[in-house]
């Protein structure tokens, strides 16, 4: 393997944690692609990515597939630039083929970390980086996350109190890279108290407007077409994608319950008692963008 390319997998297992899967997922299409083009990385052009996306269609290779190697092209070269390894980026104006079937229900993992794998580079692109980890790292809905407000947060223990259904109201517990999410939304967004004293909205629209539910639904879909190819993809998805990708690792019903903040947790609560500090533990060890305090 060359250096370049094994500094770039080693940036995505140390620095943005990466699972093995991803990673040998990422080493498997750029490695293709190097033995393929065979010139060094700074040489690469717009046209030897187009003949390599041609080529992955001639073998019959899903259109979910091919834009996943280009994803992980279009990747490495944002890291070669920034590193100043590099001058251009050969992969852009270049487009997969799209693909035909809907996202499901649920993102994979993968999916997931490919979301939510991009530089912001407008005061937009931090907030709905922010609002995406908020609805998949902690599982809210969207009422819930257009609800929330500034003081809302608690950033240095990393927890959120949510307003749910019925005004019902509970603690979720915020991972490393949603804290890290939103104090970056923050520093940008518009800092200034409405006139009327009320309490700031954590997301803002237009000014320092609450941001609308549709114009969160237009933005989730917006940022699934340019990182996953689809733009097939709503809130909910992402709160479905918390609850699936916790019970999947943990097996624990009654916290992803809790976390969630359904209406029947309150019937499971007279059976079982479970404490928060218990569902932080759970959201710890099990979640994939959790890892709330380094190790």
């Amino acid at each position: 393997m060359d250096e370049l390319l094994a500094r770039f997998l080693r940036h995505l297992e140390v620095e943005r944690r990466y699972s093995g899967h991803t990673l040998a997922a990422y080493r498997r299409d750029l490695t293709r692609f190097a033995a393929e083009v065979d010139v060094p990385w700074d040489r690469v052009r717009s046209h030897h990515v187009t003949a390599h996306v041609a080529r992955l269609h001639g073998r019959g290779l899903k259109p979910r597939s091919i834009q996943r190697a280009l994803s992980s092209l279009r990747s490495l070269y944002r890291y070669l630039q920034r590193q100043r390894l590099v001058t251009d980026d050969p992969t852009v104006g270049t487009r997969g083929p799209k693909s035909r079937q809907r996202l499901p229900g649920a993102l994979d993992t993968d999916q997931a970390a490919r979301l939510l794998d991009f530089d912001p580079e407008s005061r937009e692109d931090l907030r709905d980086r922010a609002m995406a980890e908020l609805l998949y790292g902690s599982g809210l809905r969207l009422s819930e996350l257009t609800g929330a407000n500034v003081e809302d947060l608690d950033l240095a223990d990393g927890f959120m109190l949510v307003r749910g259904k019925g005004g019902k109201t509970r603690q979720v517990p915020l991972g490393r890279h949603c804290v890290a999410a939103l104090e970056a939304w923050l520093a940008r967004r518009d800092d200034l108290p409405p006139a009327d004293g009320s309490p700031q909205p954590l997301f803002t629209g237009r000014g320092a407007s609450r941001i609308s539910p549709r114009t969160v639904q237009m933005r989730l879909k917006g940022l699934a077409a340019r990182q996953l190819g689809s733009g097939e993809l709503h809130p909910h998805m992402l709160r479905h994608s918390f609850a699936s990708h916790l019970l999947e690792s943990s097996s624990d019903l009654r916290a992803v319950q809790e976390l969630l903040g359904h209406a029947d947790i309150s019937t499971t609560q007279i059976y079982t008692h479970l404490d928060f500090q218990h569902l932080a533990r759970v959201y710890d060890a099990a979640h994939p963008r959790s890892k709330r305090q380094e190790d």
